[in-house]
């Protein structure tokens, strides 16, 4: 059974590293919550390294400037590694070839613009002479919905085309509305038959990459001292687990209409019971990061 903690210090002296999710636990997408934040710098200031674990489809330069907008100061944070990062790696790798189609808005060209050095970029192409889909994204995520994409998908599959998925999530708030992510289109390819290729949590690959960058750093990353914390079931809280590390599940993201009224104190009947049908139960939870 998880155990639900009031604020992140009485478990931190258990942990060295932390592997932090942004969306839903540091930022709600329009602004930084203040509590979380001063406890991403308590955990520093105590001689702990925060990674900010971020599915997000922009690599890390572009991530920092976002958050820096929105009000999480760089001493918050050590390292960010993104979905982004680990997905454009493989991209300009070959992994769906080296002529793409993308599938996502315009805010994400960094993606194939923002590029590491030692890396030849990869030519961005009209669908129809793509060898592989690069989707960050639906083109317009406020108004589509994934079946919107059906007709290309088939179009897609019929030609062998692999799908690299730069954001694993499925849905994300934006502020107070929900929205559609990359994960959700890779799904439904997944669904109709096509491949999908995933970067993100809860996929090795970008947990690599965070043990990489630290490595460089000279961090231990021993498992029994890391601490992946998350909102997303699926995705931070597997991920963890599949890496064989703690994990705490911050009830107030997305799941937040399930466990009473109060965000902040998530109901211990309503959590255990949800998570009874869960697969990957987290070690502890709270309702807000603090």
């Amino acid at each position: 059974m998880t155990r639900i903690i009031d604020t992140l210090d009485e478990v931190a002296a258990q942990y060295d590293v932390l592997y932090c999710d942004l969306w839903g636990c540091v930022h709600d997408g329009t602004r930084a919550w203040p509590d979380a934040v001063a406890a991403l710098q308590r955990f520093r200031a105590g001689s702990g390294t925060v990674v900010l674990m971020s599915n997000s489809p922009r690599p890390s330069p572009g991530v920092e400037a976002q958050i820096a907008g929105l009000g999480v100061p760089s001493d918050a944070w050590d390292v960010i590694v993104t979905s982004g990062d680990a997905s454009q790696e493989a991209m300009l790798r070959g992994a769906v070839g080296r002529r793409v189609w993308h599938l996502g808005p315009p805010k994400d060209d960094g993606f194939f613009t923002d590029l590491p050095d030692g890396f030849d970029p990869v030519e961005r192409v009209d669908f129809d002479t793509a060898e592989g889909i690069v989707c960050t994204g639906p083109f317009d995520e406020e108004t589509e919905h994934p079946d919107d994409y059906r007709g290309r998908f088939l179009s897609a599959k019929a030609r062998g085309l692999k799908l690299l998925c730069a954001n694993p999530d499925i849905v994300v708030d934006y502020g107070d509305t929900r929205v559609w992510c990359a994960g959700a289109l890779a799904a439904l390819y997944s669904e109709m038959g096509g491949e999908s290729l995933y970067f993100g949590k809860p996929h090795p690959p970008i947990y690599d990459l965070a043990r990489r960058k630290l490595a460089a750093l000279g961090i231990n990353t021993d498992p029994d001292r890391v601490l992946a914390v998350g909102d997303g079931i699926a995705t931070d809280i597997a991920g963890g687990m599949g890496e064989g590390i703690d994990t705490l599940f911050i009830t107030g993201g997305l799941e937040v209409a399930r466990f009473g009224n109060d965000p902040e104190h998530p109901d211990p009947d309503l959590l255990a019971d949800w998570l009874a049908g869960v697969d990957t139960p987290p070690v502890l939870s709270m309702g807000r990061l603090r």
